[in-house]
């Protein structure tokens, strides 16, 4: 006959708290993140047949239609017509002619509206780390790669 221990409390508790430390690291590792999420753009990228180009931040945007004039800044106020989707195709909003104070903004909005001049529009294409990241929002995933379609009205 074997001789089975039943854990005291402390161990079963010590034995828990490693369980949930070893299954939660990793998870939210941002590199790994960053790594995934590129792979799935690439991949909408090609299934799209898109012209995109990569920022250094790793937001993705296409070019559709060459505005004129000025960029915007990371610091402008624009005011855009937008719709997004999930990188599945899921919409979840959008608004026409929407004011935005950049600085206010997830990063990815940041970094890539000021590759839009006035009457442009295009595609930008956000990594979750630049978007909502791990916690994700009210109608967007943990870790969503966020698809905008832009259409830049005005900025100052």
């Amino acid at each position: 006959m074997k001789n089975f221990s039943i854990l005291s409390p402390v161990k079963w508790l010590a034995l828990l708290a490693v369980t949930i430390l070893v299954t939660a690291c990793g998870s939210d590792d941002p590199e790994k993140q960053a790594e995934k999420d590129r792979k799935k753009i690439i991949e909408y990228i090609e299934k799209h047949d898109l012209d995109a180009h990569e920022l250094e931040s790793g937001v993705f945007y296409v070019i559709n239609k060459t505005g004129n004039g000025a960029f915007p800044t990371e610091t402008s106020s624009v005011i855009i017509n937008y719709s997004g989707k999930l990188i599945s195709g899921k919409d979840f909003g959008g608004a026409n002619y929407a004011t935005f104070h950049l600085q206010s903004t997830i990063l990815g909005f940041r970094y890539g509206i000021p590759m839009f001049n006035r009457g442009s529009n295009g595609i930008l294409i956000i990594p979750s780390g630049l978007a909502y990241g791990p916690n994700g929002s009210f109608t967007i995933p943990p870790n969503a790669v966020l698809v905008y379609d832009i259409e830049m009205i005005d900025f100052n």
